[in-house]
C-alpha cells in the first residue's frame, strides 16, 4: 500500500509544481506585453460596465505581476481588487480568476469606521485606528473566529499595511454589509478596519482566494499613489 501512495503523492506534487510554473510563465509573457494583457483582461471581463476604472485595474494588475515575479505570491491564480474610491453602496470588490480570465465575484465590501462614512477617504496602518489600510496584500490561512469563517491578510507594503497581521485585519462576514442597508441609509455598515463582506458570500469568496493569492486595496490617496513601490514599473 505504501508504494502506490508514495507514487500518487509524487504525481500530485509534480502536477502542482508544473501548474504553478505554467501560471508564472504565462504571467512572464503578460509582463513582456503588459499593456495588451491588461486591456485583454479588462475588456473581456466588462469591468468598466461594473464600475472599476481602467486606471485602478492597471495598478492592480501591474503590482500583481511584480509580486508574482518576485516570488511573493504563492498562488497567482486569483487577483482581488477593492476600490475604496467608490462609495460603499456600490459593489466595489472584484475577484478575478487570472488563469481562466473569469470574474468570480463582484460584491459589497466594508471599510473601516474611521475611514469615512459613505466613501473611505482616510487611511492608516496604526493599531486601534479603526481605519482601512491601502496597498497590496497576500492572503494567508483561514480560521474560525468571533465573526465565523475568516481569512488572515498579510500586508506587503511597509508603512501602509504591514501592521495588518498585528492589527487583526482579516476578511470576514458581517450582517451590515448588505444591499438593503445601503438602500435604507445610503451606506453600508463599517468595520474596525477589516474588509468585511456579505454573509451569503463570505464562505465562497474566502475559499476562492485563501492561501497565497493577491489582494489590492485602492483609493485615490496622493501619499499612497506617490510612494507605493508596486504602482510603478521596476
Amino acid at each position: 500500500c505504501l508504494i502506490p501512495t508514495l507514487f500518487a503523492l509524487i504525481i500530485l506534487f509534480s502536477f502542482t509544481v508544473a501548474n504553478t510554473i505554467l501560471v508564472k510563465q504565462n504571467i512572464v509573457v503578460a509582463q513582456q506585453n503588459n499593456d495588451s494583457a491588461k486591456i485583454n483582461f479588462y475588456d473581456r471581463l466588462h469591468l468598466a460596465e461594473l464600475g472599476l476604472s481602467k486606471q485602478v485595474f492597471d495598478y492592480a494588475f501591474q503590482g500583481y505581476q511584480q509580486l508574482v515575479l518576485a516570488g511573493k505570491i504563492k498562488n497567482p491564480e486569483a487577483l482581488s481588487i477593492i476600490d475604496f474610491s467608490l462609495p460603499s453602496t456600490t459593489k466595489r470588490l472584484f475577484v478575478v480568476d487570472v488563469v481562466n480570465c473569469k470574474l468570480l465575484f463582484n460584491t459589497y465590501v466594508a471599510h473601516g469606521r474611521n475611514s469615512g462614512l459613505q466613501t473611505a477617504n482616510s487611511f492608516s496602518n496604526a493599531p486601534e485606528s479603526f481605519k482601512s489600510s491601502l496597498g497590496f496584500y497576500t492572503t494567508e490561512t483561514t480560521y474560525e473566529g468571533k465573526h465565523g469563517y475568516s481569512l488572515r491578510l498579510e500586508g506587503l507594503e511597509k508603512g501602509f499595511n504591514d501592521n495588518a497581521m498585528s492589527r487583526g485585519i482579516v476578511m470576514h462576514a458581517a450582517n451590515y454589509v448588505d444591499e438593503s442597508i445601503a438602500k435604507a441609509q445610503g451606506y453600508i455598515g463599517r468595520s474596525l478596519g477589516c474588509p468585511a463582506v456579505p454573509e451569503k458570500l463570505h464562505t465562497a469568496i474566502i475559499g476562492s482566494i485563501a492561501h497565497g493569492t493577491c489582494l489590492f486595496m485602492y483609493a485615490n490617496d496622493k501619499n499612497y499613489l506617490k510612494h507605493s513601490a508596486y504602482l510603478h514599473q521596476s
